[in-house]
């Protein structure tokens, strides 16, 4: 613990006051500009990194079909649905499609920059 015992919050201003006053006029200008532009940096990462979720509703509905439903009946609603799952996947496909296009087109950039 005696080691810790020589550090003072007021010698180590002490000493900072005497480095900076040792510096020349644009040695300071040019600390403390990069100083200013290391702070804002910083200070843009930490507003950037705030992000607020959207809220978005999930709401799952479901048919209520009634128990004396005839196979014609289940067989059509089939139908309906096959079409519109169908759909769903078509537009899956196609977004995952484009999403390929795009690394694809970023990994050719890449390769013909050498990386």
């Amino acid at each position: 613990m005696s080691y810790f015992s020589r550090f003072s919050p007021f010698r180590a201003i002490r000493d900072l006051r005497f480095f900076l006053s040792q510096r020349q006029r644009h040695e300071l200008i040019f600390f403390f500009i990069s100083l200013g532009i290391t702070t804002a940096l910083l200070a843009g990462f930490y507003v950037d990194s705030r992000v607020e979720r959207v809220y978005k509703r999930e709401i799952q509905y479901f048919d209520s079909w009634s128990l004396d439903r005839t196979d014609a009946q289940i067989v059509a609603k089939q139908a309906v649905d096959k079409v519109e799952r169908d759909k769903r996947i078509a537009a899956r496909k196609a977004r995952e499609a484009e999403r390929q296009a795009a690394f694809k087109r970023l990994d050719d950039s890449m390769t013909r920059w050498g990386l």
